[in-house]
């Protein structure tokens, strides 16, 4: 490994980062992040941190997991690549198939198709969505429906069902036939409504406006997330995924679920739709499935749509795959990583912790009247949206949003930034006094602006 000299040196100077201008991280250079163990971060000039930010959503084991570790290892000598494309598989990927399943059996998943991550996921989604219809006899059934401030990744499909024009406007014209719901996000919306219950009844009201605008024969799919991540974890009212569901089966249209946040405990329970007692006809998976140790990601289908694909004639094969579909490697983290969470039952701990935190930024609001709402409240996942006119709600400038972000780090934790919400997303195995230490943190960075 070059030195710490060479790596300041060479620092984005030859790698363009996701999610950010080229330029700004040439003249901002990214903090260089070196080694980790459990919650813990470290950059190379041997500062720690709390991890609240769980990698990307992602780390829910932390990052000494030695069981998904050696596992992989063991792989890597066993056997470090074989195609799973038809004619082939591998034991690796043939067990963590029977686990996947199995982990969301009580969701009503049977079926699970790898992918490399969860753009790929949803991507996978939509197109068996598509293709679904066609074996079904309609065709015609080619246009998505999804929510404002959702996120679903940023391949083609995806960003065109993402609810937000940052991921949007830079790559368009984007696939056509794809029409955005409001977002059950109580604290902006169209219908300046407050109350969550009344605010889910407004956008079923606009879901069916749009449908039978749009014709419901020509819908072949509805995509949301049961608790919205990157758009602010923006949670909705308990009736409002229910209320979707049945709106979806009145008019033949499959529900998706973007699971790529909210599976693998995240929300203090195993999926988020079960907090909201919704059985989708897809699931998009990645994140957690392998605690970030390896990319990779999963599209699950219920019986009802299994039985449509395996019953289905010649346009029911699926011409659709990555390289990397069920990588030898790849599975045996799954099997792993999955194992450890249920052994560990993360979700339980995420729940607790998870109000801890929110409660904590609950308080820090009472504090700070640039804090103009906080959400969360459902596992380790809480957003604290930061305005600079509380009575107004004006966003909080990018700049200030900044200052907050590296005065937190500087005070010891890693926190996100959308726009001008502060995001966490802590690793599932996080104790009650890291949590404390984030919150002081946070606390810090507030009061340095």
């Amino acid at each position: 490994m070059k030195d710490d000299n060479f790596l300041r040196a060479n620092n984005a100077k030859h790698m363009w980062h996701p999610m950010g201008h080229p330029g700004e991280a040439i003249e901002h250079a990214p903090t260089i992040i070196e080694t980790a163990v459990g919650s813990t971060i470290k950059d190379i000039d041997g500062h720690e941190a709390i991890d609240a930010v769980g990698g990307l959503w992602c780390v829910n084991l932390g990052y000494s997991n030695d069981v998904v570790k050696d596992a992989i290892a063991k792989q890597l000598y066993d056997l470090p690549y074989y195609s799973a494309f038809a004619g082939t598989s591998n034991p690796s990927a043939i067990e963590a198939s029977y686990v996947v399943r199995e982990f969301f059996a009580e969701d009503g998943m049977a079926r699970v198709f790898f992918t490399s991550g969860g753009s790929d996921s949803v991507e996978t989604c939509l197109r068996l969505a598509r293709q679904y219809h066609r074996i079904k006899g309609e065709p015609n059934r080619t246009k998505f429906l999804s929510l404002k401030k959702g996120y679903h990744g940023t391949h083609f499909g995806g960003a065109s069902v993402n609810g937000n024009n940052r991921f949007r406007i830079n790559y368009e014209p984007l696939l056509p036939g794809c029409f955005h719901m409001p977002s059950p996000y109580a604290y902006r919306n169209p219908f300046n409504e407050t109350d969550p219950a009344f605010l889910a009844q407004n956008i079923a009201a606009a879901m069916e406006d749009e449908i039978m605008f749009q014709g419901a024969g020509s819908i072949a799919a509805f995509i949301m997330e049961p608790i919205q991540g990157a758009g602010g974890v923006i949670v909705p009212n308990e009736t409002f995924m229910p209320l979707m569901r049945e709106i979806c089966d009145r008019h033949g249209i499959l529900m998706i679920a973007d699971e790529v946040i909210t599976g693998f405990g995240r929300t203090g329970a195993w999926s988020g739709s079960r907090h909201w007692g919704v059985k989708p006809d897809m699931m998009c998976c990645a994140k957690g499935i392998t605690s970030g140790y390896f990319p990779v990601g999963a599209a699950l289908m219920s019986d009802a749509v299994a039985e449509v694909f395996e019953n289905g004639d010649e346009e029911a094969a699926i011409f659709h795959g990555y390289t990397y579909s069920a990588h030898p490697v790849g599975a045996a983290a799954v099997t792993a990583c999955l194992s450890e969470t249920v052994r560990l039952d993360t979700k339980t701990n995420a729940a607790a912790r998870g109000a801890q935190l929110f409660d904590g930024c609950v308080a820090l609001m009472n504090k700070y009247d640039i804090i103009g709402d906080v959400r969360g409240g459902h596992g380790l996942m809480t957003g604290v949206e930061i305005v600079s006119d509380a009575r107004a709600k004006t966003p909080m400038d990018m700049p200030t949003m900044k200052k907050i972000h590296q005065a937190t780090y500087d005070a010891g934790s890693m926190v996100r930034l959308g726009g001008n919400n502060i995001l966490m997303s802590p690793p599932l195995v996080i104790t009650k006094d890291e949590v404390d230490r984030v919150l002081v943190a946070l606390d810090a960075g507030l009061s340095a602006i």
